[in-house]
């Protein structure tokens, strides 16, 4: 649409105001976030909008109104939709070989999962191979108690990243500033470079994770700018 504001602003409730108005969501809601670091970044989003106003090139805005208009309504549901991924979380299936990989996944995902063992008393269970592995119920229960201690605003974006990575330790490490975007989308990928090592790398796939790989980034700083 076409731009109908001169200025974007933060008012003293972290509202997001445009020519001094307060913005709705889409729902019809107020776009106000719970940091002032949080509400100065989507400000400048408005900012930075030239004639025309393009969603596209608004993510941290996109997130906030997924947050306030979708979440709170079903934030149970969304909860055991994140929590679902410690039943089949990426870091708890390894390659059966070679033993280059072998060695690789374990140096780099075997530390995440003790972390996620001290930090939230969940230890994931590991298999080699296609074959699904059962977790216990207690380390799902805490898994999903970790997932639930995140606010509205936090679980949109430790969705976008457990969902990005296939691993809810992944997202979750993210969240609690033990991994940044960049290090848990290459946590990710082991599987996927070690094969473009082997066989070349695919442009089609290469654009897609690098998109991916943007997503990622957005999510991760949301989540820091709502802990600011």
């Amino acid at each position: 649409m076409k731009r109908f504001y001169k200025s974007a602003s933060v008012s003293d409730a972290n509202a997001i105001l445009l020519d001094g108005r307060a913005v709705k969501t889409p729902g019809g809601n107020p776009l106000a976030l719970p940091t002032r670091a949080l509400g100065e970044a989507i400000a400048q989003e408005w900012v930075g909008q030239g004639d025309q106003v393009v969603p596209a090139t608004m993510p941290l805005t996109r997130i906030a109104n997924t947050a306030i208009d979708s979440i709170a309504a079903a934030r149970e549901a969304v909860i055991d939709q994140i929590a679902a991924y410690g039943g089949t979380d990426l870091l708890s299936y390894r390659a059966e070989g070679p033993d280059v990989l072998v060695i690789r996944q374990a140096k780099a995902w075997d530390p995440l999962l003790d972390w996620a063992h001290e930090t939230h008393g969940a230890r994931l269970a590991v298999t080699a191979g296609v074959m699904h592995v059962a977790q216990n119920e207690a380390v799902l229960a805490a898994l999903r108690a970790a997932v639930a201690g995140h606010s509205e605003f936090g679980l949109v974006p430790l969705h976008a990243i457990t969902s990005l990575t296939g691993s809810l330790v992944l997202a979750l490490a993210v969240a609690a500033g033990r991994l940044d975007a960049a290090q848990a989308f290459a946590l990710s990928r082991i599987d996927e470079e070690f094969q473009a090592e082997k066989w070349g790398t695919d442009a089609e796939a290469e654009a897609r994770a690098r998109a991916h790989a943007e997503e990622l980034e957005t999510a991760a700083k949301f989540l820091r700018l709502l802990a600011a």
